[in-house]
Protein backbone atom coordinates (compact mmCIF):
# COMPACT_ATOMS: atom_id res chain seq x y z
CA UNK A 1 0.00 0.00 0.00
CA UNK A 2 1.02 3.71 -0.83
CA UNK A 3 0.45 6.49 1.15
CA UNK A 4 0.16 10.21 -0.38
CA UNK A 5 2.41 11.26 3.12
CA UNK A 6 6.28 11.40 3.36
CA UNK A 7 6.91 10.52 6.57
CA UNK A 8 4.62 8.54 8.54
CA UNK A 9 6.68 7.16 11.40
CA UNK A 10 5.09 4.65 14.06
CA UNK A 11 6.35 4.20 17.87
CA UNK A 12 5.20 1.13 18.73
CA UNK A 13 6.40 -1.08 21.77
CA UNK A 14 4.02 -4.23 20.63
CA UNK A 15 5.98 -6.65 18.73
CA UNK A 16 2.99 -7.88 17.25
CA UNK A 17 1.86 -4.65 15.80
CA UNK A 18 5.09 -4.01 14.35
CA UNK A 19 4.53 -5.73 11.33
CA UNK A 20 1.31 -5.18 10.46
CA UNK A 21 2.05 -1.13 10.53
CA UNK A 22 4.59 -1.37 8.15
CA UNK A 23 2.64 -3.36 5.57
CA UNK A 24 -0.10 -0.90 5.58
CA UNK A 25 2.19 2.15 4.24
CA UNK A 26 4.09 3.26 7.49
CA UNK A 27 7.46 4.68 6.27
CA UNK A 28 9.74 4.05 9.02
CA UNK A 29 8.55 2.05 12.63
CA UNK A 30 10.79 2.44 15.57
CA UNK A 31 10.58 1.35 19.00
CA UNK A 32 10.84 4.62 21.63
CA UNK A 33 12.63 1.86 24.21
CA UNK A 34 15.19 1.65 21.50
CA UNK A 35 15.84 4.47 19.42
CA UNK A 36 16.28 7.92 20.00
CA UNK A 37 13.44 9.90 17.67
CA UNK A 38 15.93 12.80 16.83
CA UNK A 39 18.16 10.00 15.49
CA UNK A 40 15.48 8.41 13.21
CA UNK A 41 14.35 11.84 12.30
CA UNK A 42 18.48 12.66 11.31
CA UNK A 43 18.05 8.82 9.27
CA UNK A 44 15.43 10.18 6.87
CA UNK A 45 16.68 13.75 6.54
CA UNK A 46 13.65 15.58 8.49
CA UNK A 47 14.79 18.58 9.66
CA UNK A 48 12.34 20.43 10.76
CA UNK A 49 9.82 18.20 12.71
CA UNK A 50 6.34 16.38 11.99
CA UNK A 51 3.64 18.73 11.15
CA UNK A 52 0.77 16.23 12.63
CA UNK A 53 1.62 13.78 15.75
CA UNK A 54 -1.29 11.33 17.07
CA UNK A 55 -1.00 10.05 20.24
CA UNK A 56 -2.60 6.54 21.22
CA UNK A 57 -0.76 4.79 23.53
CA UNK A 58 -1.19 7.21 27.12
CA UNK A 59 2.82 7.03 27.25
CA UNK A 60 4.15 10.11 28.92
CA UNK A 61 6.90 9.73 27.49
CA UNK A 62 6.12 9.44 24.01
CA UNK A 63 4.13 12.55 24.30
CA UNK A 64 6.81 14.43 25.81
CA UNK A 65 8.82 13.28 22.94
CA UNK A 66 6.20 14.21 20.43
CA UNK A 67 5.98 17.90 22.00
CA UNK A 68 9.72 18.26 22.01
CA UNK A 69 9.74 16.87 17.98
CA UNK A 70 7.26 18.73 16.08
CA UNK A 71 7.55 21.76 13.83
CA UNK A 72 6.15 24.92 14.90
CA UNK A 73 2.67 25.17 14.39
CA UNK A 74 2.16 21.38 14.85
CA UNK A 75 -0.68 19.65 15.68
CA UNK A 76 -0.77 16.96 18.05
CA UNK A 77 -4.27 14.91 18.58
CA UNK A 78 -4.47 13.20 22.41
CA UNK A 79 -6.48 9.65 21.97
CA UNK A 80 -4.39 7.90 24.35
CA UNK A 81 -5.40 8.64 27.79
CA UNK A 82 -2.46 10.06 29.67
CA UNK A 83 -2.21 9.98 33.55
CA UNK A 84 -2.05 12.23 36.37
CA UNK A 85 1.71 11.93 36.66
CA UNK A 86 2.35 13.10 33.07
CA UNK A 87 4.10 16.19 32.78
CA UNK A 88 4.03 18.36 29.86
CA UNK A 89 6.71 21.33 28.88
CA UNK A 90 4.27 23.75 28.09
CA UNK A 91 7.36 26.25 27.19
CA UNK A 92 8.19 24.29 24.52
CA UNK A 93 4.30 23.95 23.58
CA UNK A 94 3.97 28.00 23.63
CA UNK A 95 7.01 29.07 22.04
CA UNK A 96 6.57 26.45 18.97
CA UNK A 97 2.90 27.72 18.77
CA UNK A 98 1.73 23.83 19.45
CA UNK A 99 -1.96 22.98 19.36
CA UNK A 100 -2.78 20.08 21.36
CA UNK A 101 -6.34 18.45 20.86
CA UNK A 102 -7.66 15.87 23.09
CA UNK A 103 -10.17 13.84 20.83
CA UNK A 104 -13.17 12.42 22.82
CA UNK A 105 -17.10 12.89 23.08
CA UNK A 106 -18.29 14.62 19.65
CA UNK A 107 -15.35 14.76 18.27
CA UNK A 108 -15.11 10.49 18.33
CA UNK A 109 -18.14 10.65 16.31
CA UNK A 110 -16.40 13.10 13.79
CA UNK A 111 -13.20 10.68 13.57
CA UNK A 112 -15.36 7.90 12.97
CA UNK A 113 -17.00 9.71 9.67
CA UNK A 114 -13.93 10.24 8.92
CA UNK A 115 -12.68 6.62 8.83
CA UNK A 116 -16.32 5.01 7.27
CA UNK A 117 -14.96 7.72 4.30
CA UNK A 118 -11.32 6.52 4.40
CA UNK A 119 -12.53 2.95 3.89
CA UNK A 120 -15.49 3.45 1.45
CA UNK A 121 -12.48 5.03 -0.53
CA UNK A 122 -10.71 1.85 -0.30
CA UNK A 123 -8.74 2.36 2.55
CA UNK A 124 -7.76 -1.35 4.00
CA UNK A 125 -7.48 -1.79 7.66
CA UNK A 126 -7.66 -5.61 8.18
CA UNK A 127 -3.85 -5.89 8.66
CA UNK A 128 -3.84 -4.11 12.02
CA UNK A 129 -7.36 -6.31 13.49
CA UNK A 130 -5.57 -8.97 15.34
CA UNK A 131 -8.97 -10.21 17.43
CA UNK A 132 -12.87 -10.28 16.81
CA UNK A 133 -15.02 -10.58 19.49
CA UNK A 134 -18.67 -11.07 20.08
CA UNK A 135 -20.25 -8.32 22.25
CA UNK A 136 -21.12 -10.51 25.04
CA UNK A 137 -17.34 -11.79 25.02
CA UNK A 138 -15.90 -8.12 25.60
CA UNK A 139 -14.00 -8.99 28.89
CA UNK A 140 -11.91 -11.06 26.31
CA UNK A 141 -11.37 -8.27 24.17
CA UNK A 142 -9.91 -5.91 27.14
CA UNK A 143 -7.85 -8.99 28.13
CA UNK A 144 -6.48 -8.65 24.69
CA UNK A 145 -5.52 -5.43 24.89
CA UNK A 146 -4.54 -5.19 28.60
CA UNK A 147 -2.27 -7.98 27.50
CA UNK A 148 -0.15 -5.31 25.59
CA UNK A 149 -0.30 -8.59 22.11
CA UNK A 150 -3.25 -6.88 20.06
CA UNK A 151 -3.44 -4.89 17.52
CA UNK A 152 -7.09 -3.50 17.21
CA UNK A 153 -10.05 -6.15 18.99
CA UNK A 154 -13.28 -5.74 17.24
CA UNK A 155 -16.50 -6.06 18.68
CA UNK A 156 -19.46 -7.70 16.85
CA UNK A 157 -22.56 -6.10 18.02
CA UNK A 158 -24.85 -7.72 15.05
CA UNK A 159 -26.21 -10.68 17.69
CA UNK A 160 -26.56 -8.26 21.01
CA UNK A 161 -30.70 -8.69 20.61
CA UNK A 162 -30.28 -12.58 20.33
Amino acid sequence: MTNKYNNIISYISSPLVQNKVLNMGCYLLTNLKEENLKDVMKQIGMTEGFDVGLEMSGSPAGLSDMIHNMKHGGKIALLGLQGTETKVDLETVIFNGLNIRGIYGRKVWDTWYKMSTMLQAGLDISPIITHRFDIKDYEKGFEAMISGNSGKVVLDWSHIND
